[in-house]
């Protein structure tokens, strides 16, 4: 799933940034840090619109949930990062940014009345069967939106679909008889299916460091830091009864019960302690973050030392992150909470990245040797046995036979049978997009009588992909790009 989405994620692009509302329900993500030019209010300008970060937030946000929907629910930040979803998230705002420079010259709009038909449209917006206002509000609410941003980012979505639109899509009568014929026909096949298991690689050392010496600059240590930091255990105090009732009445709100009535005093006075201790605990933790700074350190309070990285990490990425961001000049965190302990840093020495040496670098280095020999060697194995394999012979199969192959799965059949038919070649090899090689020979060929096959909007589908390309092509020369964020 991962390689076929690696390589078609320039189409997945187009078709997930068409959605109107998909952005409901998919929370925000965040991304890291980037350096922004003097341009501090846009991230990007396409023609005469800018793209604010808040917007590529968003747009990060709602490309995250529709892969995190595709690998249900297993998708995070290191796929995200192999995906390249800050750049796609950003290309995709570019890409609305072009279409709506297009919609500005043509003077095309959405009115408000449009933007309402389509929200009383909208499922996530109803009660008891209709749109009701208040769900709307609520909706909206709980996805951190107010009406008017949620209304303005429709309108935008709108805007788009209503140029796209005007693009060309029926299928006249000549294109449908083409395509049909196209599907209509049937070959008879010899085939076999070359798989990695087939072949053996040979994994000495010699060879292994051979192919690492060319690759060597892929494999790197992680950028490491050496840390002081003190740990404040959390505090635990005795407070007057004076204290706990100015504590309650300043703070009634926090102490609630089920039903969400406030609590009285009484109920309340062990939550109440619980938060008086934990101020303690933060006002004890600011404390000696001070006295850190100044060297003025307690002669009992304990200094600990560490070495974190990305994958050695005993606190959180929070912790991380911070620690990221000091330097020399500026070497104290202040204090960050972990399950309820404080923990106050300083930085002693940033350790840079460095290439790994062969022995440090041989576990990493193996499986990405064993799958690049293996591939290397069936492919060699493909291309002496072509002319000469025996296989299994198939039925008379048309494009859409994924169920009747033997040794490939629906999605390894569908993609075979995508690439044969659109072959020229009567006896040849196939390589499908999980790496396995299918060898066939065109035994016969026929044409199938079938007169119920429904492939208009299928046409349609295809037509408006080309056409929604070319478009952006063509936009990208009238239009100027300007990127403002360094790293995308």
């Amino acid at each position: 799933m991962i390689t076929w989405m690696q390589r078609h994620k320039k189409y997945l692009i187009v078709t997930i940034w068409i959605s109107t509302i998909a952005f409901i329900g998919a929370g925000f993500v965040g991304w890291g840090q980037y350096s922004y030019g003097d341009k501090a209010g846009a991230i990007a300008k396409v023609g005469n619109i800018e793209i604010s970060q808040g917007e590529l937030q968003k747009s990060y946000s709602r490309l995250y949930a529709q892969y995190n929907k595709v690998f249900q629910g297993n998708f995070d930040e290191e796929k995200a990062k192999q995906f390249g979803l800050q750049k796609q998230a950003l290309q995709q705002l570019v890409q609305e940014a072009l279409i709506l420079n297009l919609a500005k010259s043509y003077d095309l709009i959405i009115t408000d009345e449009e933007m309402i038909n389509v929200i009383k449209l909208q499922k996530a917006f109803y009660k008891d069967g209709v749109f009701d206002k208040a769900t709307y509000k609520q909706v909206l609410s709980q996805n951190r939106l107010t009406a008017k941003e949620y209304e303005s980012e429709l309108k935008k979505e709108l805007l788009i679909q209503k140029t796209l639109s005007l693009l060309p899509g029926e299928v006249s009568k000549n294109e449908k008889n083409i395509v049909m014929s196209m599907l209509s026909i049937a070959d008879k096949i010899n085939y076999k299916v070359l798989t990695l298991d087939d072949v053996k690689v040979d994994t000495s050392d010699a060879k292994l460091k051979e192919f690492w010496k060319n690759t060597k600059n892929n494999y790197k240590t992680e950028i490491a830091y050496s840390i002081k930091y003190i740990k404040q255990e959390p505090v635990h105090k005795t407070y007057d009864q004076n204290k706990i009732a100015q504590y309650y009445q300043d703070n009634r709100t926090h102490f609630k019960a089920q039903d969400g009535k406030i609590l009285p005093l009484e109920e309340a006075k062990t939550e109440v302690i619980k938060e008086l201790d934990k101020k303690a605990t933060k006002d004890q933790s600011l404390r000696t973050y001070i006295a850190f700074k100044k060297d003025k350190l307690p002669q009992d309070v304990k200094v600990q030392t560490a070495t974190i990285s990305k994958s050695n990490n005993p606190f959180t990425e929070a912790v991380l992150t911070g620690v990221a961001k000091l330097s020399h000049v500026k070497p104290y965190m202040k204090p960050v909470e972990v399950n309820g302990v404080y923990y106050i840093v300083s930085l002693v020495q940033t350790i840079p990245s460095q290439v790994k040496d062969f022995e440090q670098a041989k576990a990493d280095v193996l499986p990405l040797y064993i799958q690049e020999m293996k591939q290397q060697a069936l492919l060699q194995t493909a291309n002496s046995s072509v002319d000469t394999f025996t296989g299994t012979t198939s039925d008379f199969i048309n494009v859409n036979a994924v169920d009747k192959l033997t040794g490939l799965s629906k999605v390894e059949a569908a993609d075979f049978l995508q690439k044969l038919f659109v072959s020229d070649k009567k006896k040849a090899y196939i390589t499908l997009n999980d790496g396995k090689i299918v060898l066939y020979n065109i035994l016969e060929q026929k044409m199938l009588a079938n007169t119920n096959m429904k492939i208009g909007e299928e046409i349609t589908k295809l037509k408006s992909a080309m056409f929604n390309e070319g478009l952006i092509k063509t936009l990208q020369e009238k239009y100027k790009t300007e990127i403002f964020v360094k790293g995308l």
